[in-house]
């Protein structure tokens, strides 16, 4: 029944089609992939120079904040301390707070992200 040239001929497109359609699989999934990372370093490069802004102009309004408290105070001391003490009072609840925060949202997004 197989030696038939006809069926043969059939079993010969039927290979080509598969391997093809393979081929265009394997490809497909490497486009998938190349676009799941550029997005991936796109929002790393944009999170990196926002928070990068941000530190600078907390850095500026921190040394401002100090200063004006410190001629309040008449003491530019108490003014460093206290932007000072504000920071490891922030820091706190920020590791208390540390999964609502950070990790829930971290994993909505790369989840979104890498599963769209």
């Amino acid at each position: 029944m197989f030696s038939n040239d006809k069926n043969v001929e059939t079993i010969a497109q039927l290979f080509k089609v598969l391997k093809r359609y393979f081929g265009l699989q394997a490809e497909y999934t490497k486009l998938s992939i190349v676009e799941i990372i550029v997005r991936l370093l796109t929002a790393v490069a944009l999170i990196a120079v926002f928070v990068t802004l941000f530190l600078i102009a907390l850095i500026y309004f921190s040394f401002a904040a100090a200063i004006a408290i410190g001629e309040a105070l008449g003491c530019a001391l108490w003014g460093y301390l206290i932007v000072g003490f504000a920071y490891i009072i922030l820091f706190l609840i920020m590791l208390m707070l540390r999964k609502v925060i950070i990790e829930k949202p971290l994993v909505r997004f790369l989840s979104s992200l890498l599963l769209s």
